[in-house]
């Protein structure tokens, strides 16, 4: 993992420490190129039954925008998520 990738989840990791009551409802957002088997990588990461995941693709379909909703328990268990999806190649969280 990059130090930059480092220090930005250390400091989302503050961030989240200070604004939430965990556990809480987290929003992920992430873009990835228009191809089926990225979008199932970034889907794959959250559990059908406790995420809500929603996509839509870009208007000239080169992109695809996902957003999941998940009861989170900690902030370590987000940076965890997010943490996971750092292997899917051309993602972007937002």
């Amino acid at each position: 993992m990059s130090d930059d990738l480092n220090k930005k989840l250390e400091s989302l990791r503050q961030k989240l420490d200070e604004m939430e009551t965990w556990p809480t409802l987290y929003m992920y957002k992430f873009i990835v190129p228009a191809d089926n088997q990225k979008v199932a990588q970034v889907e794959a990461l959250f559990d059908t039954k406790e995420s809500q995941v929603t996509t839509r693709t870009s208007k000239n379909g080169n992109f695809v925008s996902i957003t999941a909703v998940e009861m989170m328990i900690s902030p370590e268990s987000v940076i965890d998520r997010y943490k996971q999806a750092e292997g899917i190649e051309g993602l972007m969280s937002l």
